[in-house]
């Protein structure tokens, strides 16, 4: 898109306000707004300070709030720059809603790296010219003069065009022509401007004048595994696990055993396997069954209480392994496409080498004695949280190098516990080191806390969080949810909807039923393109530790012995379906995005309906084509519900409906399919199938 007439000078919004007492020779240098006010552009975090976040092949959703005086027609325009600051791509933005002061559209960066973007304001001399005309021309006022304007507009566009856009300048020619010529009707001259060709031939080659520029913002585009991805959390020590029937002992399983899990993850489909702490675990104040401060010779500890005699952060529990174990275990996971998360947790057991080495790194409280963890009613008598005020540089030196320790063992992403109990400015530095230097790793961040820190840790890098989707159950609460994760923080917090971890058994699972575990996995699979779920999950473990939402007999605390394949044969396992969602996730490139989601209208108060839509372009092997996914969930997992979807049809980008405007969806659960149009009936039992998972046939 070129300018049509350009203007004295392209303004630009600048930073600072000239002096009241100077008088330029340019009235508009210095000041804060450009010739077309441009305001609010998103996604922007602090200002710029911040880059915003993209995913290679995600869609980027850009708006801004863009004005004029008077009444003269605008248009607006979002321009991606790679990281060798080329112009990629350029989009119009359309005002949302029709006739408001708000802009939006989207960009879609190709690669990773540090990209930009700005947006551009200006008046459509086209649309004024029409919009004038017709209104004009039909009181019969000025009809000569609009003519004549119409036909200078377009001959002049057409003479820009020739060169970059022949086509449209052979419709502008055409157009102009027929405008100036005198001797057709008005009705027939105004036509001719106004016809679907000349308006195809604008929207190839806007005319605009007075163009303005927004500042130039950042944007990181990172790999999509920061981004796009389904988590399965296991124990290794677990898998593997035996019991002797004579004495009850137990024996850890280690990285060997529980490399035998690897295959029926992958086969679920999963994309990540991440594992809690495999460190030495201290002795000193060791947990016992649910969280009990009395313990017995044999039970294994918290993975989370880390270090002991044997090591510490860089240390691996004896009986999970050696090192060569872990690289094996990682060799075999990649081997199915399968990663390995690690948990970070700097947290120390009383007996970790660095509560001798280096009390410094510790609070220290008035009696001498070093103060446990709490997260008041929880205490953790059995962790010593670090203290980063002392010697901050000697204590972030030391996560550094443990950090690149897994790394150079080929873990590349971290699942960080309780972040939000670390200073911000640790986790923008610790990130942003490790990412120079490697900016394929991926920070997970655990932090259940205020939305001000989690909001803050997103910025300070972590690439993704945990987030408030564990508690989010109704239908009012999860489409508020949806849209704030979607559109709201999206430029700078990527959701993972985890939907059970070894601490949170919501109520909702608990009492809900098989159903309830079948419509949280649904909601996670299909509303964030990314999910987890922690082991157990597929096999309905719903009983709480009274007065809590822990799991009664927690495996934080002792082995767990599961039997997958026999409740899977049984016909009493999640497997099946978790699988199903997964290869859903990866037959539609719409799931993979965040910032495409768009809620429907359903009669009925616990029916919630929500779509994703993405343009995929064309690749080798297949041509472009949408792709469009309809979810309609029942969200009671007690009860059947019924009623009438109404389609937001603008959101769904159809090409077109049929004659009696329908179009065709496939249900990607059942294998039904339906005419559907603007409004549907629905029936949803939640004990049979709680949801359609709709794709729209093209």
């Amino acid at each position: 898109m070129t300018t049509l007439k350009p203007s004295r000078k392209t303004p630009t919004a600048a930073s600072s306000l000239r002096s009241a007492a100077t008088t330029p020779s340019d009235p508009q240098e210095g000041l804060r707004f450009g010739r077309i006010p441009i305001t609010n552009v998103q996604p922007v975090v602090e200002n710029g300070a911040f880059p915003a976040k993209g995913i290679r092949g995600a869609d980027v959703r850009v708006s801004a709030v863009i004005f004029r005086e008077g009444h003269d027609a605008l248009g607006a325009t979002a321009i991606l720059f790679a990281p060798d600051q080329s112009e990629i791509q350029r989009t119009r933005l359309a005002p949302v809603p029709k006739g408001s002061d708000s802009w939006e559209g989207v960009l879609t960066p190709s690669s990773e790296g540090n990209w930009s973007f700005a947006v551009e304001g200006w008046t459509d001399l086209y649309g004024t010219w029409a919009h004038n005309a017709q209104v004009k021309i039909n009181a019969n006022v000025d009809v000569d003069v609009m003519l004549a304007e119409g036909a200078l507009l377009l001959g002049t566009a057409a003479k820009n065009a020739k060169a970059t856009h022949p086509e449209a300048a052979k419709a502008f020619t055409s157009a102009a022509d027929r405008l100036a010529d005198a001797s057709l009707n008005t009705i027939d001259r105004l036509a001719a401007g106004t016809s679907s060709a000349v308006r195809a031939a604008v929207g190839l080659f806007p005319l605009r004048d007075q163009v303005t520029r927004s500042r130039t913002y950042p944007l990181l585009v990172e790999r999509d595994a920061a981004g796009r991805g389904a988590w399965y959390e296991f124990f290794p020590r677990s898998e593997g696990a035996s019991r002797s029937a004579e004495t009850g002992e137990w024996t850890s399983g280690n990285f060997r055993t529980a490399a035998h899990r690897l295959p029926a993850v992958a086969e679920m489909g999963f994309d990540v396997v991440y594992l809690p702490p495999i460190h030495p675990i201290g002795s000193i104040n060791r947990k016992g069954p649910n969280n009990s401060l009395t313990t017995v010779p044999g039970d294994p500890g918290s993975p989370w209480a880390i270090g002991s005699a044997a090591g510490g952060h860089d240390a691996i529990h004896p009986e999970l392994g050696s090192f060569e174990d872990f690289d094996a275990f990682v060799a075999a996971a990649n081997e199915l496409n399968l990663e390995i998360a690690l948990d970070l947790a700097l947290q120390c057991a009383p007996d970790h080498p660095w509560a001798t080495a280096h009390p410094e790194w510790f609070t220290t409280r008035v009696d001498g004695t070093i103060a446990y963890a709490e997260n008041p009613p929880k205490k953790y008598q059995d962790i010593y949280p670090l203290n980063f005020d002392n010697d901050p540089a000697g204590l972030s030196t030391e996560i550094l190098r443990v950090v690149r320790l897994w790394i150079d063992h080929g873990v590349r992403i971290f699942r960080v516990d309780n972040p939000h109990t670390k200073p911000v400015w640790f986790w923008e530095w610790l990130i942003g080191t490790i990412n120079a230097e490697r900016p394929d790793i991926v920070f997970l961040a655990e932090a259940f806390t205020r939305p001000a820190m989690m909001a803050a840790l997103g910025r300070a890098g972590f690439q993704q969080s945990y987030s408030y989707f564990t508690w989010r159950n109704t239908k009012e609460e999860l489409e508020e949810y949806l849209v704030h994760v979607s559109r709201e923080s999206a430029g700078y917090f990527r959701p993972n909807f985890f939907v059970n971890t070894p601490d949170i058994l919501t109520e909702y699972l608990q009492y809900g039923g098989p159903a309830a575990f079948k419509i949280r996995a649904i909601l996670a699979a299909m509303g964030s393109p990314l999910w987890g779920m922690y082991a157990g999950f597929e096999l309905f473990e719903h009983v709480a530790r009274p007065g809590s939402e822990e799991n009664i007999d927690n495996e934080k605390y002792e082995f767990k012995d599961r039997d997958f394949a026999a409740a899977e044969a049984q016909g009493k396992s999640l497997a099946p379906f978790v699988t199903l969602l997964n290869k859903i996730r990866r037959a539609h490139p719409a799931l993979g995005d965040l910032q495409n989601l768009s809620l429907h209208a359903a009669s009925d108060d616990a029916t919630l309906v929500f779509s994703k839509h993405k343009n995929v372009p064309a690749t080798e092997d297949a041509p472009a084509y949408k792709d469009t996914v309809i979810v309609v969930i029942n969200v009671d997992p007690h009860s059947m519900r019924e009623g009438e979807v109404t389609l937001d049809l603008d959101a769904l980008a159809l090409d077109g409906l049929s004659s009696d405007g329908t179009f065709i969806v496939d249900d990607l659960v059942t294998g039904a399919s339906w005419n559907w149009g603007k409004k549907n009936y629905f029936r949803l039992d939640a004990h049979l199938e709680p949801a359609h998972i709709l794709h729209i046939r093209r």
